[in-house]
């Protein structure tokens, strides 16, 4: 019963996903780009435990863009990794899961801790469409210069103000101005950065 959900509609759900829109995670385009993410991503963490200078060479073709003296500790998780832009000078510790079906982009020199999640995808609350496998997703947007504390979560559709530190744990599901301090669940604004 899921193509009565896109009736009318012409669009692949890769096309669908690609804007925003509803899908579903199935056909031969997106479980064939699913399927090179996790093999590049499996490469580049099975090379990062040998040679972790290396492994950085591979995030170019992992990558969508990542700049000049950026480092990313493996293992590492992405649904595409064409999706996701990062900035020169950034680090990102062991663990990080980047959801990409929306594009995830991250300014310069963020830090990024350990078992960190960016979350890109959704799904509805309407049991009836969670039923019908629905899916949609949004950006996220990290400014310069952001550090994210270990296992924070940032869901899709945040952006996160320039200078701005995550508390370790902290769920974002909204937006954070720049130069602030957030922490909990969900994240909250405790301070300014001065």
């Amino acid at each position: 019963m899921t193509e009565d959900w896109f009736a009318g509609d012409p669009r692949t759900n890769a096309e669908r996903m690609r804007v925003g829109d509803d899908y579903i995670a199935e056909g031969p385009e997106i479980s064939r780009a699913l399927v090179e993410g996790a093999q590049r991503a499996a490469q580049f963490s099975a090379l990062y435990a040998d040679s972790p200078d290396g492994a950085q060479a591979l995030l170019t073709k992992l990558l969508g863009a990542i700049g000049e003296g950026t480092y990313i500790r493996g293992p590492l998780f992405v649904d595409y990794g064409t999706n996701i832009t990062i900035g020169s000078g950034c680090f990102a510790n062991y663990g990080l899961v980047a959801l990409d079906v929306a594009p995830i982009t991250i300014g310069n020199d963020v830090q990024i801790g350990p078992n960190v999640q960016l979350l890109t995808p959704n799904h509805p609350v309407d049991a009836a469409r969670r039923r019908a496998k629905l899916e949609s997703a949004t950006p996220i947007v990290i400014g310069d210069n952001v550090w994210l504390g270990g296992g924070v979560i940032v869901l899709g559709g945040v952006t996160i103000g320039e200078n701005t530190v995550v508390g370790a744990g902290a769920v974002v599901i909204r937006d954070l101005p720049a130069n602030v301090v957030a922490v909990g669940n969900p994240a909250r604004v405790v301070r300014e950065i001065t």
